[in-house]
């Protein structure tokens, strides 16, 4: 894709990987149309008061773990690279009181800071126009482009590419465009709530705390909204699979004390009672997980072709290799990144990016079976494959 026309991109979601995107995308000279929901970026869950970015390690290694590996090094890079200390993270270190105890390197960070400062640098390389409270119902393709449509049928954007990272909001989009099977698109909703308050005192641990959630006993940022203290402790999150309810409830600030009361039992005391005083704030949101919960990033399948592919194959249809999927033609997603946006945003963008550059893949030779893994055809096919059984 080198020509000019092939280098300008719709992307639909103003998050961390839609802002990932933006960035990656401008600095390889792709002109970029951003287009959101929202009246401003991070709007969703990447509007999460104070997250945390820090090793995923698990008893064996998995796709996920493996690219956790990969993105926590690069993401904090550019935390360093981006965003003042203390104007949106802040290093420290966690008691990991999991399956893998110890002490790790972590930060403390609120992720629209660092959406913020991507689009920043799409915006101050010239290559970034945004649209806001842009309502996309569906996606087209005619005359080699693809339109971004709300409702009515007006068109609210095109181009010859478009990303679609809007979280779970992808579901909608693509699901109809290329298989009424919805195994092969599994994208689920989970509903999170972030229990947190003012900090006047001391902090009740030294240093934060992990297991079933996560224990910030501290976190300072000048430039938090005018909604939040500018210091603060919180716990959490509530992990609802299947919920899009982002209602601040009481009975979710009760899981998030249950929780905090593995971790820190005199800390969780006082959770409790803040919240007789009403004196906890509250923030829910809905990420995006796929059935295996690892992301979807890549080529977006055409699946009625990839059956047809199938039965052409007659019994050597389980020998095609999903590489060789057929895709829809300049469509792209980022997506399923879990409660693990922070961690992997910015290095599958900067993979996908390279990979519709037709740059070489951006993996070390030892992890290249990973584009497998997050290839957002997995589904699609097998779906073809038992479609076709």
């Amino acid at each position: 894709m080198n020509t000019t026309e092939t280098r300008q991109a719709l992307v639909l979601g103003a998050g961390l990987a839609g802002a990932a995107c933006c960035a990656t995308l401008a600095r390889r000279g792709w002109s970029v149309q951003l287009m959101d929901a929202g009246s401003e970026a991070a709007q969703g869950a990447s509007g999460l008061p104070v997250g945390m970015l820090s090793p995923h390690v698990t008893r064996s290694p998995t796709p996920l773990s493996r690219l956790c590996a990969l993105g926590v090094a690069d993401a904090h890079a550019q935390l360093e690279r981006l965003v003042p200390e203390g104007a949106g993270w802040q290093p420290t270190e966690v008691d990991n009181l999991g399956h893998d105890p110890g002490r790790k390197p972590a930060a403390l960070v609120r992720p629209a800071a660092l959406v913020q400062a991507w689009l920043d640098e799409a915006q101050g390389l010239g290559r970034l126009q945004t649209r806001w409270s842009a309502q996309v119902q569906r996606l087209e393709r005619r005359d080699a482009h693809w339109f971004a449509l709300d409702a009515g049928g007006v068109v609210l954007g095109r181009a010859p590419v478009a990303v679609v990272a809007c979280a779970f909001g992808a579901h909608a989009l693509l699901q109809t465009l290329f298989s009424d099977d919805p195994a092969a698109l599994p994208l689920r909703p989970v509903q999170g709530q972030l229990t947190l308050a003012s900090l006047t005192g001391e902090p009740l641990a030294p240093r934060p705390m992990r297991n079933n959630g996560v224990f910030v006993p501290s976190y300072e940022d000048r430039e938090l909204p005018p909604l939040w203290p500018r210091r603060v402790w919180a716990m959490g999150s509530t992990y609802a699979r299947g919920s899009q309810d982002v209602t601040v409830r009481p009975e979710a600030h009760e899981r998030n004390a249950a929780s905090l009361e593995q971790l820190h039992p005199a800390a969780a005391d006082h959770l409790r009672r803040c919240a007789e005083r009403g004196e906890l704030l509250g923030w829910a949101q809905v990420r995006c997980a796929s059935l295996d919960r690892v992301p979807m990033v890549g080529a977006v399948p055409d699946q009625p072709a990839l059956i047809e592919q199938m039965r052409a194959a007659g019994h050597r249809r389980g020998r095609i290799p999903l590489s060789d999927a057929p895709r829809l033609p300049g469509l792209y997603m980022m997506s399923a990144m879990g409660s693990r946006g922070l961690t992997l945003a910015h290095w599958c963008a900067n993979w996908l990016a390279a990979s519709m550059s037709g740059e070489a893949s951006t993996l070390p030779d030892d992890d290249l079976d990973l584009e497998r893994a997050f290839d957002p055809a997995r589904f699609a096919w097998k779906s073809a494959r038992r479609q076709d059984a």
